[in-house]
C-alpha cells in the first residue's frame, strides 16, 4: 500500500469513490418480478430520461414485464451493452445483486431504488425516486468501488458480491465442514453451513448467524456458522490476500452451494471448494456524503436505545 506524503495510508481500494464527469446519456433498466410495484418508479425514470435527452435500454424480459411500446429515448428488446454510462435497478438485494453481477468488472455503476425490506445495497428508497433520478441524469451521484468472492474448483466460475453459503441438503445429515487459510487447517464443525460474506454481504445472512459486521472500505471476508453444533465454533475475518478452503468431511453426505442466493452446485463427500477475496469487483452508486455508518443505523436501527 502506498503512503501520502505525510505517511498516512491511502484510502483502500474498495472505499475509493469517484464523481462521474458527464451527464447520464444512456442506461440499462432491470425491475424485479412485480411490474405493479415498480409501474410508478419507472413511468418517473422515463420521464427523467427524456428531459435528460438519455436512452433508456430494456432486454426482452423488462420490455414484455412491463409491456412496453416503442418511442423515443427507448431501446426496446436490447442485448446487454458495456457501453452504457449506468445502470437503474429498481428492486430488493437480489436485483440490485444481479444488476451489481451484470456489470462485474466494468465500472459502470448501479444506481438502486429500493423496492425490497431491507435494501442496504440501495442508493435510495423509492419515495426518493424524483431527486434521486434527477440527481442521476445530472451525473450528481458518488461511485463506490465494491470487492466480490470467486469460487474456483472443477466448477464453473462464480463471483459473489455479498455472500458465499455452504448448506446441508434437506432431509440429509448435518454437514461436516472443515475449513483452512492458507496450508492451515483452522478447524472442523458440525453445522448446518457456514457463510462467507464480503464486506457488502457482512450484513445479510452473516449478520443474522451473528457474524462480524465489515465496514465497507475493510479489506477481507468474514466466516460465519449456520447452527453449528458445538460451544467454541467462532466466527473469523479473513485477510484479503489468504486462499479460504472449505472441505466437505462427511463420508456421503454432499452440501449445497449458494452465491449471493443463487443456487451453484454442490460440494460432494471429499471434495473442497476455494475462495479468494478480489477488490473492485462492482460499481455502485451513492448519493454523494453517504456512508456506511448512516446506512447501517437507518437500516437497521440504532445500536443502544436513547
Amino acid at each position: 500500500m502506498k503512503s501520502t506524503a505525510t505517511g498516512a495510508r491511502d484510502r483502500s481500494p474498495s472505499l475509493l469513490h469517484r464523481r462521474p464527469t458527464t451527464p447520464v446519456r444512456t442506461a440499462t433498466v432491470l425491475t424485479h418480478r412485480r411490474p405493479a410495484e415498480t409501474g410508478p418508479a419507472l413511468e418517473l425514470l422515463l420521464e427523467f430520461a427524456r428531459r435528460a435527452g438519455a436512452l433508456l435500454l430494456f432486454d426482452p424480459v423488462e420490455t414484455t414485464k412491463h409491456g412496453l411500446s416503442r418511442a423515443d429515448g427507448l431501446e426496446l428488446e436490447a442485448t446487454v451493452r458495456r457501453d452504457v454510462d449506468i445502470c437503474f435497478a429498481l428492486g430488493g438485494d437480489g436485483t440490485i445483486l444481479s444488476a451489481l453481477r451484470l456489470y462485474a468488472r466494468t465500472g459502470i455503476p448501479v444506481f438502486a431504488v429500493n423496492f425490497g425490506e431491507v435494501g442496504f445495497l440501495a442508493t435510495i428508497d423509492r419515495d426518493q425516486a424524483a431527486a434521486g433520478f434527477e440527481a442521476a441524469f445530472r451525473g450528481d451521484f458518488e461511485v463506490l468501488s465494491l470487492p466480490g468472492i470467486t469460487l474456483s474448483s472443477e466448477r464453473p466460475h462464480w463471483l459473489a458480491i455479498n455472500d458465499v453459503s455452504i448448506h446441508r441438503q434437506p432431509g440429509k445429515r448435518v454437514a461436516y465442514l472443515a475449513y483452512a487459510v492458507g496450508a492451515d487447517e483452522v478447524g472442523r464443525v458440525r453445522c448446518d453451513g457456514l457463510v462467507v460474506a464480503t464486506p457488502a454481504g457482512s450484513t445479510g445472512y452473516n449478520l443474522a448467524n451473528a457474524g462480524p459486521i465489515l465496514a465497507w472500505g475493510v479489506e477481507g471476508f468474514a466466516v460465519s456458522f449456520i447452527a453449528p453444533h458445538s460451544l467454541t465454533a467462532r466466527s473469523l475475518v479473513v485477510a484479503p490476500g489468504d486462499l479460504l478452503t472449505i472441505f466437505n468431511r462427511s463420508e456421503e453426505e454432499p452440501v449445497d452451494i449458494t452465491v449471493d442466493g443463487r443456487p451453484a452446485g454442490t460440494i460432494a463427500d471429499g471434495e473442497q471448494l476455494e475462495l479468494r477475496f478480489l477488490d473492485d469487483q462492482a460499481a455502485l452508486a451513492q448519493v454523494p456524503g453517504t456512508t456506511f455508518y448512516h446506512r447501517l443505523r437507518e437500516k437497521f436501527g440504532r445500536l443502544a436505545a436513547p
